[in-house]
């Protein structure tokens, strides 16, 4: 609920902001921002340091006084740097709302500047708009466009309603009968810390928790997926067992033969029925056997790398989880739960474009011209595997190489499934690739940026398999 204009005007009444001077703008969010005042001693008043919540969330507009801690952003925002170069050090001539619309004019004096600051608190259209003496705006919190609410175009504030319109009009408003001690501003700062639908500790804390339950379900189930993959390479001595008995038997298997059965002389002679691959000779039938077994012993280190990786990003959830439902003030739990409240370009990454981690082997997918360039120019080597779909216009996908391993076929599969996904032929959901190595692609002269023209490709064709694309989900790095 946000405030209506009889409790604005307590509010006002009870800050007395009129010869102040704001010495500091923290802005903790994208939806609020504080504004540390200080009056000083003299005849007849004490000195006053106040620090001035102003809130435009849907549903819990408002401005008053808070005691609460007011965390700080990591990296400036604009509007709060915008006030800190135009607006710190000024003195407040005046704090008033204009009428009973909700909208409180801030004049401000510095040197041989004035300002007029206008804090709109309505539910859905609030905003903060600074202006000139001749109503051109100098900045906004939000810019809207529609509304012309942008630098340099001119500002004119809505026509009040008097005191006799208000009490008149159908709806009388008064302030709220809020329980508990304190001043208003101080009864505001506790309710709304407790009941209101964005920026209170019970709402931020669910959307933690639904966030942390999100996160923690792709995990868990990538970490079922890799523990049974664990689990079937641990049966890697069976393997050579089986390659072990078919090469002291290769006189038994006959041409043509699905399986054979045959001795174990080390486990009591019991009979292990082998499968074979009948166009296969005997010799390579057995080699099959240990093939698998080197892939598995290669494959199990790079596993549980993978599997400790998952269980210790899942105690991490867990303590971050912990840490934001023992703390108390929502201001606090808000950054937390936003990350640093970057906007995620601005967060640097380690690849352009998309990351997915899978087995150890990582495929980096640039969905534009800019992301397969800025790939291409940085990020991969001659060695790394490239594959884009034949037909279609979409984007490159690349296998970074690893040292002494060839890129296993459901690698391969994965890589083209999320060429076609990323392509303009996902709804065709078929599609035809070719693969190579980078450094058998060149750059096309004249040409749009990122295209090349690849040699020594080879051909694959991709049918889209969701079962695929869903486990792929669970290996793609947070952005």
């Amino acid at each position: 609920m946000s405030l209506n204009c009889a409790e604005i005007d307590v509010v006002l009444e009870e800050l007395s902001l009129s010869g102040s001077f704001i010495q500091n703008i923290v802005q903790p969010s994208f939806d609020t921002i504080a504004f540390y005042t200080y009056r000083g001693g003299g005849t007849g008043h004490e000195a006053v340091s106040r620090v001035v919540l102003v809130c435009l969330a849907p549903g819990a507009c408002r401005l008053h006084e808070t005691r609460r801690k007011v965390p700080r952003t990591e990296k400036p925002l604009r509007f709060m740097e915008f006030l800190r170069s135009r607006v710190k050090g000024s003195r407040i001539a005046a704090a008033v709302q204009c009428g009973s619309d909700r909208i409180i004019k801030i004049t401000l004096e510095r040197a041989d500047e004035r300002l007029f600051m206008y804090i709109r608190l309505w539910s859905g259209a609030a905003n903060i708009i600074v202006t000139d003496e001749s109503g051109v705006i100098q900045d906004v919190f939000y810019r809207r466009p529609k509304r012309n609410e942008l630098t340099g175009e001119r500002w004119e504030l809505p026509e009040a309603r008097s005191g006799e319109q208000a009490a008149g009009s159908e709806k009388v408003f008064v302030p709220r009968d809020i329980p508990g001690e304190g001043s208003f501003n101080e009864r505001l700062d506790r309710w709304y810390a407790e009941h209101a639908q964005t920026l209170s500790r019970e709402a931020l804390v669910e959307e933690a928790r639904r966030r942390f339950d999100t996160r923690r379900s792709k995990l868990e189930h990538a970490l079922v997926r890799l523990e049974k993959k664990r689990t079937a390479f641990l049966e890697a001595d069976l393997w050579r067992k089986q390659g072990d008995l078919l090469t002291a038997n290769l006189w038994a298997i006959k041409p043509g033969m699905e399986a054979i059965e045959l001795e174990d002389y080390e486990n009591g002679n019991r009979i292990i029925r082998i499968p074979l691959d009948p166009r296969l000779k005997p010799a390579e039938n057995a080699a099959r056997w240990y093939d698998k077994y080197r892939k598995a012993l290669s494959g199990l280190a790079d596993l549980e790398d993978d599997i400790g990786s998952t269980r210790r990003t899942l105690e991490t959830l867990a303590a971050e989880l912990a840490a934001l439902e023992a703390e108390n003030n929502p201001l606090v739990i808000q950054q937390m739960l936003r990350k640093q409240n970057r906007p995620r370009q601005q967060i640097k990454k380690k690849y352009p474009g998309l990351t997915f981690r899978k087995d150890g082997w990582i495929m980096l997918v640039g969905r534009t011209a800019a992301e397969n360039d800025e790939i291409l120019r940085r990020h991969v080597r001659g060695s790394d595997w490239w594959l884009h779909t034949r037909d279609w216009p979409g984007g490159y996908v690349f296998v970074k190489y690893r040292s002494g391993k060839t890129i296993p076929l459901d690698i391969l599969l994965d890589a083209g499934n999320l060429a076609v996904f990323y392509s303009k032929g996902r709804k065709a959901r078929t599609a035809n690739l070719y693969y190579t190595q980078v450094k058998h692609l060149r750059r096309a002269k004249n040409a749009p940026k990122g295209t090349v023209l690849p040699s020594n490709e080879r051909n694959l064709s991709i049918t889209l398999d969701e079962s695929r694309l869903k486990v792929l989900e669970t290996c793609r790095d947070e952005e």
